[in-house]
């Protein structure tokens, strides 16, 4: 066990730029506003999940597409400020980094995001099936080329039929957009977390109904794993009880960007450490609840880490 401890989480899938504007009312079309300030930072969600994850005591590793250039190096040089293992990067040297305009209105908590990703390719199998498996305890997936995605998730559960139970990568996979390929990943997933709006894109109006609802998409022994904003989350393992738990809203809501990726990290944090499914829902729940009244992510570190 002491050996599976030292091993790294693996999270797959974007990094992107985010040039954050920080406002105190959400501007008007056709206007000129002055904002509060301006920032760049490394956004993504699987590049987010790690930075969490990094901030809350985990080894941990990202594979994404990387172009070159000033942006990437922003980039590269922020992974290493959190530690974060990028030797599984590929990077395109003709590409463009995706990357995000942010509205974050302080008076709301809101974030109004405008998304660009011209020509950068997704990582493929053929990229994984070049990664060695055995430095991992969990590899988080966030969905997006599913069907490569898939055949990645394959390659694992091979690896994964050669050894004892307890050495075994966990797989967990994020459908977080309401697009037909991503619904082939929900039988993948030994943790499946499915957002707010995929739940209501089914005709869900609640977390509960959401796990209930879908269940049986997901494979025999999984746990589904639903948040619902103020609401709290909620998941459904294989023994049918429905665990929940309520939101920690801060003092005042400041900054949402990233709290699906905070929640999601803390989540994974606690069950690859061997919590239960009620602890893990609870510290998800309380570490999205604090990144939202900060900007940025450094306040978990502060906070949480090895708690």
């Amino acid at each position: 066990m002491e050996q599976q401890q030292q091993k790294k989480i693996l999270c797959v899938g974007l990094v992107c730029l985010d040039i954050i504007n920080v406002v105190d009312q959400y501007p008007e079309e056709d206007t000129d506003s002055r904002c509060l300030s301006q920032h760049w930072q490394r956004g993504g969600n699987a590049s987010n999940s790690c930075t969490v994850l990094s901030l809350l005591g985990a080894s941990c590793a990202f594979m994404g597409s990387l172009s070159t250039g000033p942006v990437a190096d922003f980039i590269l040089e922020d992974f290493q400020k959190f530690n974060i293992d990028v030797s599984l990067v590929t990077e395109h040297a003709q590409c463009i980094l995706p990357a995000s305009v942010v509205i974050s209105n302080i008076s709301t908590g809101s974030r109004t995001i405008l998304h660009m990703n011209r020509n950068l390719p997704d990582v493929t199998a053929d990229d994984f099936s070049k990664v060695d498996l055995h430095q991992f305890k969990w590899i988080h997936w966030e969905g997006r080329n599913a069907e490569e995605q898939v055949k990645m998730i394959q390659q694992v559960e091979m690896f994964n039929r050669m050894l004892p139970q307890q050495q075994r990568i966990t797989i967990s996979v994020e459908i977080e957009k309401t697009r037909e390929p991503l619904y082939q990943l929900f039988p993948h997933g030994d943790v499946v977390f499915v957002s707010k709006d995929v739940a209501r894109h089914f005709g869900f109006q609640s977390a509960e109904a959401a796990l209930r609802g879908l269940y049986h998409r997901v494979k025999q022994g999984a746990v589904l794993v639903c948040a619902w904003a103020e609401k709290g989350a909620d998941a459904l393992g294989p023994d049918s009880v429905i665990v929940h738990s309520d939101a920690f809203p801060p003092e005042s809501l400041v900054d949402t960007l990233g709290a699906g990726d905070t929640f999601n990290a803390a989540v994974i944090y606690t069950l690859s450490n061997g919590g239960s499914l009620q602890d893990a829902l609870t510290f998800g729940c309380r570490v999205a609840g604090r990144k939202c009244g900060f900007h940025g992510y450094d306040s978990i570190s502060k906070h949480f880490a090895d708690e």
